[in-house]
C-alpha cells in the first residue's frame, strides 16, 4: 500500500521517528526544574537538530542512489530537493522566530517558561502543516494551474519582504483569541506554566495558552509562504513534508540561541525576499505552457549563497545608532 509515492510502511517510520524526537526534545531540553534555557544548551540541541536533519538527509542520498547519475551535482534528485525544501524552510522559520519574541514579550511570559509554550506551538504546526501538505499535493496534482497562483503569490512575498519595514503582530486583534474569549473565561494573572488554572473553583485560561494560540493561528499564516516556497522545488509530498517537518523539530533551541544572537540576522529579511522571489520565478518557469527548468543543484546553491551572503551582512555591516 502508498501513500504519496511511497510505501505507508515509510511513512509509519517517519512519524515513530519524529514522536520519539519530540519526547527527547521534551525531556531533556528546558525541563530541568522549569530553568530558564541558556545560549550554549539552546545552540548545543540546534547544531544536533541540524545534524539529525543532514543525516536524515543523507539516508535519502544513499537508499535513492542513482548509481549511473553523472554531473556536477552528483546525487539522488530528492535528496538534493529535500535539502533544499529544508533550507527554504528553516530560513523562513528563523525570520518567524523574531515574532515569537515580540509575542513573549506582549504576553508578558516568562524565559524560563516560553520552551512550554513553543514545544506545543510545534507540535500542532507539525499536524497542521501534514495536512495542508497532503492537500497541497492533491490539488496540484490535479489542477496544475494552482502552481502559477503559488508563483505570483511567492513574488508578491518575496518583494513585499524586501522593500517593506517590520509589520508587528498585533495579539489583541487575532480573530481566534477573540472568540475564544467569548466562550472560554480567561485570567490575566500569570500560573506559571500551567494553560489553565482554578479561581474561585472556575476554570481558567491562563495568558501562556492565550499566547499558544496566537503562535499557532501564526503558524497557519507563515505556512502560506513556506510550503508554496517548498513546492517550488518539489512536487513529491515525501520531501515537501519530511524537509518541513525536520526545519519545525529544532525551533525551539533556536528559537533560545536566536534571542540572544539577533543582531547576526538582520540582513536576513532581505536574503529571504530575494529567495522567495527567485522560487517564485522557478515555480512560474517551470510549468507545462513554458517548461523551462531551473536544475534542482543550481536552485540549491542561490539558496546557499543568498543566505551565506545576507547573514555576512549581518556580521560585516555595523548598525548605525
Amino acid at each position: 500500500m502508498e501513500l504519496g509515492g511511497m510505501n505507508i510502511w515509510v511513512w509509519v517510520g517517519f512519524y515513530i521517528l519524529v514522536l520519539a524526537m519530540l519526547a527527547i526534545d521534551l525531556f531533556s531540553f528546558g525541563k530541568k526544574g522549569q530553568h530558564e534555557v541558556g545560549i550554549k544548551e539552546s545552540l548545543r540541541m540546534t547544531v544536533v537538530w541540524i545534524v539529525v536533519s543532514i543525516l536524515f538527509g543523507l539516508g535519502i542520498y544513499v537508499f535513492d542512489a542513482d548509481p549511473g547519475q553523472e554531473g556536477l551535482f552528483h546525487g539522488t534528485k530528492r535528496a538534493m530537493e529535500y535539502f533544499a525544501g529544508y533550507l527554504i524552510e528553516k530560513s523562513l522559520s528563523m525570520d518567524n522566530l523574531f515574532v515569537f519574541l515580540m509575542l513573549f514579550s506582549y504576553f508578558g511570559i516568562e524565559r524560563k517558561y516560553q520552551h512550554e509554550v513553543l514545544f506545543w506551538g510545534i507540535f500542532g504546526a507539525l499536524v497542521l502543516r501534514s495536512v495542508f501538505i497532503f492537500a497541497g499535493v492533491a490539488v496540484i496534482t490535479r489542477f496544475e494551474w494552482v502552481l502559477a497562483i503559488f508563483g505570483l503569490f511567492l513574488l508578491y512575498t518575496g518583494i513585499k519582504m524586501f522593500v517593506s519595514k517590520d509589520e508587528n503582530v498585533d495579539p489583541s486583534k487575532n480573530v481566534i483569541v477573540r472568540l475564544f474569549k467569548r466562550f472560554f473565561p480567561v485570567t490575566d494573572q500569570h500560573h506559571g506554566d500551567k494553560f489553565f488554572a482554578k479561581v474561585n473553583g472556575k476554570t481558567l485560561a491562563t495568558p501562556l495558552f492565550i499566547t499558544l494560540i496566537v503562535i499557532e493561528t501564526t503558524d497557519v499564516a507563515f505556512a502560506v509562504d513556506s510550503i508554496p516556497a517548498v513546492f517550488s522545488v518539489s512536487h513529491d509530498p515525501f520531501v515537501v513534508l519530511t524537509s518541513n517537518i525536520f526545519a519545525l523539530l529544532g525551533l525551539r533551541a533556536l528559537y533560545f540561541a536566536l534571542s540572544a544572537i539577533t543582531q547576526y540576522f538582520r540582513f536576513l529579511k532581505y536574503g529571504l525576499g530575494f529567495i522567495l522571489f527567485f522560487v517564485g520565478v522557478k515555480m512560474i518557469i517551470g510549468l507545462k505552457w513554458i517548461d523551462i527548468e531551473i536544475p534542482i543543484g543550481w536552485s540549491l546553491a542561490v539558496i546557499i549563497g543568498v543566505l551565506a551572503v545576507s547573514i555576512l551582512a549581518s556580521v560585516l555591516i555595523k548598525k548605525k545608532n
